[in-house]
């Protein structure tokens, strides 16, 4: 797969779990996508910001500073309009990739 593929199916976790979940900071986003995915999937933190930064710079997603459950200050990143466009696209998108492969799979 090629490294266009690996971020868009990295943006596509974000903006989902952010569409499902709401307001989250960076380790939510982590924990939800490695919960929802029974421990398949695993997120490192450094692919993780770099792709949320280059989300907000895009304007799929928002961002504000607030203090955790812990009391420690966390940046919260919600999802825009665009962003919630952008993961229609992106989940569509997913779809005929896995349909090509699933054809792929099954061609004898």
């Amino acid at each position: 797969m090629a490294k266009n593929d690996l971020q868009g199916s990295l943006d596509l976790l974000v903006l989902k779990t952010l569409a499902q979940r709401g307001r989250l900071h960076g380790y939510g986003i982590v924990q939800h996508i490695q919960r929802a995915s029974d421990d398949l999937l695993q997120v490192e933190e450094g692919s993780l910001y770099p792709a949320l930064h280059r989300m907000e710079q895009s304007g799929w997603i928002g961002s504000e500073w607030a203090m955790t459950e812990t009391n420690r200050s966390a940046k919260y990143y919600r999802l825009t309009a665009a962003g919630r466009r952008q993961l229609r696209e992106a989940e569509a998108s997913f779809e005929q990739l896995v349909k090509g492969v699933r054809a792929m799979l099954r061609y004898a």
